[in-house]
């Protein structure tokens, strides 16, 4: 029975100290994580107050008209230009500008 008791002793005592030895290493590491979140914390600049921010996001510009609306649009110019409505300096004007955008 001595043997058994040295043994269950022995047992306790490595517990023990293993349990003492990682207490004291979580410790530690508590407290150098500690140090470097006050030296981050100190390095950076204090947040603005009321800062303003926009209440949305802007608008997408609108898409670039495709090749049909263009069509569209150049049939129309066409049509008021035999009408007689547009002179063929406005047609020219307003065709380049309609094939540039």
């Amino acid at each position: 029975m001595p043997g058994l008791m040295r043994g269950v002793a022995r047992t306790a005592v490595v517990a023990g100290t293993a349990t003492a030895v990682s207490n004291r290493v979580s410790r530690r590491q508590a407290g150098r994580w500690a140090e470097q979140e006050q030296a981050q914390a100190s390095q950076q600049p204090p947040p603005q107050q009321y800062q303003q921010q926009p209440a949305y996001a802007p608008p997408p510009p609108p898409p670039a008209p495709g090749m049909d609306d263009k069509l569209a649009q150049l049939t129309q110019l066409g049509q008021l230009r035999d009408q007689g409505i547009l002179t063929e300096a406005e047609f020219e004007a307003q065709k380049a500008a309609i094939l540039n955008s």
